[in-house]
C-alpha cells in the first residue's frame, strides 16, 4: 500500500545513536556468519523474477480468482520448503464496483472515466478483462450532479484557503489532486465540509512528466493512468469495517454498514489527469497559484461558479468477500513460544508487480533459503512465522483480522514483527520501534549494495551527506551528524499504510518496516494497470538485484532475532528519541502560541484587510482559541528518568555474559514484552483502537506518523484539555517502561 512513506522512511524523527552502548545490542549467535553465507548463496534474483512474472500475470484484487490461486501456490511453496503452513480465511466487507459513471455536463457534455488503455510493449496492460474499473474502496455510493470546485490537495489548509476566498464546497463535487496527505482524507474532509461528491486525480507534478518520462518511454504516470486505492477512514481503525477490534471470522458479531464509522458517505472516484484537464480547463473564479496548482499546461481556477458541472455516480456490491492469509511456521528448537514474525501482503489493485509483489517474492526467497538450512540441520531457537497477507490494499484487512483473532496469543508470544511491502531500487530505508534501531542498523552494515559494492549502511549515510552538500538544510541536523559520525543512522517512526499497524499500534509488539527506494519510478505506476511486470523490470528494479538484497537483509534480521539470547534491543536509542519528541512538542506549543499572538496583532491593525489584493480578495484567517501555556513537567521528568534507566540497563546488558544463566533468563523474560507497556487501554482521542502513546498515524496525515500523538495532535487541533491529560498519560507509560528497565538492572544485582 505505502509508496510515499517508503521514500520518507529514512528522514523520520529519531535519535543519534550513542556509541557508548554499542555492545548492548544482542550479539550475533555463534556460527551465524557461516549460516548467513549459506543463506545468501540460496538467494536468487532469477527465481524472484520468475515468481514475480507469474504472480502478476492477472488481476490480484481481493476476491479475484488469481488472488486465491496465488494463495494456494504460496501455500504449496512453503510446504515444499519444509514449513508447516496453512491458510486462514476471514469474511470481510469489501465493496466492488457494479457501475461507475462520470460525465462533464457543462459547459459541454463529455463522458469521462473508465479503464486505462493498453500501452505498447506492456502485454498485461491489455489483459484487463478480469480487472475492476478504477475505483476507491469504501467510498459512499450515490448519484449526484453538481458544480465542480478545485481544492488543490484537499487537505485542511486548502479548505482554509478556500474559506478566505469566500468559496464554499457545500453541495459541490470537489476535485482534489493526490499528494500532501493520505487519499482517504480527501473525501472525508470534503464530506465534512458538505460536499456532495469527490474526484481525485494524479497531477503530473506529483508522479508524472514533471519527474519522469511518461510510460512507456519512462516510468512516469501516463495521461490516462489512474491511482486506485482505499478511502476507508483508517485513522479510526483499520481492518474489516464491520468487526472493529475482533477477528472477522465466519461467526463474528458484525456491525451494520450504516453503523460502520470507517465507511464514507459521499460518492468518490479516482480519475486520470487527462480527464481532470477537461474539468480544470473550464473552471472560473479565483486563480490558484504557486503551490496550489500542479504542472498541467493551463491556468488552475478554483471554480464553484457553476461554469463546470459534473455527473458522478457509483454503485457497489457490498457483500462479504473471503480473505486468504497464508501462515507458515518453523517451530523453535528451544523457545517455541517466542515468535519472530515476518510478513508481506500479496493482494494488489490490479496486477500489483511493484506493490506488493516485489516485496513478496523477496520474502518467498527467504523462506526457501531458510528451508534449505533446516534440511541441512539448522533449527531456529525461537519460532519463525512467515505470513502472506491478503486484503492489505483495501484497509490492512488480512493482517488486522489475524492479529485481532490471535491478539492474546500474540501478546504472550510475539517478540518482533518485521514488515515489507513494495520494494524498489536505491537506498535502504527503515522505520520502526526505536529500541530496535541499533539492531537494524548493525545489520545494514553486513549486506552489500548491488550497484556500488558498498554496504547498505555506507550508501545510506552517503545519501544524507550528498543531499546536505547539494542543498544545505535539506536534511535534519541529527541525521547529518549521524552520517558524519559513521555509525548508526536514526530510523523513522511508523505511521500507517502497511501491515505493521495492528502489531505495533494496537498490541504493542515492536516492529520494523524495511525497503529500498529513491531510484525507482514506482510512483508513476502506483495502484494502476501499469503496475506491471514490464514496468517493474524496466524502471523499478531491473534484474531484481534489490529484491535479492532485501532478502539478504531481512533474512539476517529474522535469523538473528530468532537465535539471539534476548530481544535484540538497545534502550538508550529509544530514550534519546523520546527526549527529542518531548522537545518537539514543547516547541510546537511555543511556536503555535507565538503565531496566535502574531495573528491577533495583525487583526488589531486590520493588516489582513489592508494587505488583501482587491483583484483577488482574501479574508483574514479564522480566529482561533489562543494556545495556552501547557505544563509539560511530568513529560520532562518521565523522559529524564527514562534516559537514566535506559543507560543503566544498556550498561548492565553490555556485561550480561558475566551473569548466571538463570539471571539472564529472568532478565530476558522481564524485557520480552516491554514495548507493550507503551499501550494505554483507553487509546487515543476519537480512535481508541490506536493505543500506542508513542507512535500513531496522524488523524490528518493518514500514512504519516505522529509521535507522542496524544499530546502532539491535541496541541495541533487546539484540544488543550486533552493535551494536558495526555501529558500525564504519556508520562505514565514512559515511567512504566523505565520501571521495567530498573527491574532488569535490579535482577542483575542479584547475579
Amino acid at each position: 500500500m505505502t509508496f510515499t512513506g517508503r521514500l520518507l522512511a529514512g528522514v523520520g524523527i529519531a535519535s543519534l545513536a550513542c556509541s557508548t552502548f554499542a555492545s548492548a545490542a544482542a550479539p550475533v549467535a555463534a556460527g551465524a556468519h557461516t549460516r548467513e553465507a549459506a543463506f545468501d548463496a540460496a538467494i536468487s534474483s532469477d527465481e524472484q523474477t520468475a515468481w514475480l512474472k507469474d504472480m502478476s500475470s492477472a488481476p490480484n484484487h481481493v476476491g479475484s480468482p488469481h488472488d486465491k490461486a496465488n494463495a494456494e501456490k504460496v501455500l504449496a511453496q512453503f510446504r515444499s520448503w519444509g514449513w508447516d503452513a496453512h491458510i486462514e480465511t476471514f469474511q470481510v466487507l469489501y465493496p466492488t464496483p457494479i457501475s461507475t459513471t462520470l460525465e462533464m455536463i457543462a459547459p459541454t457534455k463529455v463522458t469521462l472515466g473508465g479503464q486505462e488503455p493498453p500501452v505498447p510493449g506492456d502485454p498485461t496492460s491489455a489483459e484487463t478483462q478480469g480487472a475492476l474499473p478504477p475505483y476507491v474502496a469504501y467510498q459512499g455510493d450515490g448519484d449526484v450532479t453538481a458544480p465542480v470546485v478545485y481544492v488543490n490537495y484537499g487537505m485542511p489548509a486548502d479548505y482554509e484557503e478556500l474559506a478566505r476566498r469566500g468559496i464554499d464546497v457545500k453541495g459541490k463535487i470537489v476535485l482534489a489532486r493526490y499528494g500532501a496527505g493520505w487519499r482517504g482524507l480527501k473525501p472525508k474532509l470534503a464530506q465534512e465540509h458538505g460536499a456532495a461528491g469527490c474526484l481525485i486525480y494524479s497531477d503530473p507534478a506529483d508522479d508524472g512528466y514533471a519527474k519522469w518520462d511518461s510510460y512507456p518511454q519512462g516510468g512516469g504516470r501516463p495521461d490516462h493512468g489512474v491511482q486506485r486505492g482505499s478511502v476507508q477512514d483508517m485513522t479510526l481503525y483499520p481492518g474489516d469495517p464491520l468487526t472493529p477490534g475482533i477477528g472477522a471470522t465466519a461467526d463474528a458479531k458484525r456491525l451494520t454498514r450504516e453503523q460502520a464509522q470507517t465507511i464514507l458517505r459521499i460518492p468518490t472516484l479516482p480519475i486520470s489527469y487527462a480527464d481532470a484537464t477537461k474539468l480544470l480547463a473550464g473552471l472560473q473564479g479565483p486563480l490558484a497559484t504557486g503551490g496550489n496548482r500542479g504542472a498541467l499546461g493551463l491556468a488552475y481556477h478554483y471554480g464553484g461558479t457553476g461554469a463546470v458541472t459534473a455527473h458522478l455516480a457509483v454503485k457497489s456490491d457490498w457483500s462479504l468477500k473471503t480473505l486468504y492469509d497464508v501462515i507458515a511456521t518453523l517451530k523453535g528448537r528451544t523457545r517455541p513460544d517466542e515468535w519472530v514474525i515476518r510478513a508481506n501482503h500479496r493482494d494488489g489493485w490490479v496486477f500489483g508487480a511493484a506493490d506488493p509483489l516485489s516485496g513478496h517474492v523477496a520474502m518467498l526467497n527467504e523462506a526457501q533459503a531458510m528451508g534449505q538450512l533446516v534440511k541441512k540441520g539448522w533449527r531456529p531457537d525461537r519460532t519463525i512465522v512467515y505470513a502472506s497477507w491478503d486484503g492489505e490494499e483495501p484497509g490492512l484487512l488480512g493482517s488486522t483480522e489475524w492479529a485481532e483473532t490471535h491478539a492474546d496469543e500474540l501478546k504472550r508470544k510475539a517478540v518482533l514483527y518485521i514488515n515489507t511491502d513494495n520494494n524498489g531500487r536505491g537506498f535502504i530505508h527503515i522505520e520502526g520501534s526505536h529500541d530496535l534501531q541499533h539492531f537494524a542498523d548493525q545489520t545494514t552494515g553486513d549486506v552489500t549494495d548491488p550497484e556500488t559494492g558498498a554496504t547498505l549502511a555506507e550508501r545510506a549515510r552517503a545519501e544524507i551527506l550528498a543531499h546536505e552538500a547539494e542543498k544545505p538544510g535539506s536534511e535534519k541536523d541529527y541525521m547529518v551528524a549521524a552520517a558524519k559520525a559513521g555509525g548508526d543512522l536514526p530510523i523513522g517512526p511508523l505511521g500507517s499504510g502497511s501491515d505493521y499497524s495492528s502489531f505495533l499500534q494496537h498490541l504493542g509488539i515492536p516492529a520494523l518496516d524495511v525497503g529500498f527506494g529513491g531510484e525507482d519510478a514506482a510512483g508513476g505506476s502506483y495502484h494502476s494497470v501499469y503496475d506491471s511486470f514490464t514496468h517493474f523490470t524496466r524502471f523499478d528494479d531491473p534484474g531484481l538485484k534489490y529484491g535479492a538484497a532485501l532478502s539478504k537483509l531481512i533474512g539476517r534480521l529474522v535469523m538473528r532475532a530468532a537465535d539471539a539470547p534476548r530481544v535484540p534491543a538497545r534502550y538508550g536509542d529509544f530514550a534519546s528519541t523520546v527526549a527529542r519528541y518531548v522537545d518537539e512538542v514543547k516547541k510546537l506549543a511555543a511556536d503555535q502560541r507565538k503565531q496566535d499572538q502574531a495573528q491577533a496583532d495583525a487583526r488589531a491593525v486590520h493588516a489582513f484587510r489592508l494587505a488583501s489584493n482587491p483583484d483577488a480578495p482574501t479574508a483574514a484567517p479564522e480566529a482561533k482559541a489562543p494556545t495556552p501555556a501547557i505544563d509539560m513537567a511530568a513529560l520532562d521528568a518521565a523522559s529524564a528518568r527514562l534516559t537514566r534507566s535506559a543507560a543503566a540497563a544498556d550498561a548492565m546488558l553490555a556485561g550480561e555474559d558475566r551473569l548466571s544463566a538463570a539471571t539472564r533468563a529472568r532478565i530476558e523474560a522481564s524485557l520480552r514484552q516491554i514495548d507493550q507497556v507503551l499501550i494505554d487501554p483507553a487509546g487515543l482521542p476519537f480512535r481508541p483502537w490506536y493505543r500506542n502513546l508513542i507512535y500513531a498515524p496522524g488523524r490528518f496525515t493518514g500514512y504519516g506518523a505522529k509521535t507522542l500523538p496524544g499530546v502532539r495532535e491535541a496541541i495541533e487541533e487546539r484540544r488543550f484539555d486533552d493535551a494536558t491529560a495526555y501529558v500525564g498519560k504519556t508520562a505514565a507509560v514512559l515511567d512504566a517502561y523505565a520501571d521495567r528497565l530498573d527491574q532488569a538492572v535490579a535482577m542483575a544485582g542479584t547475579r
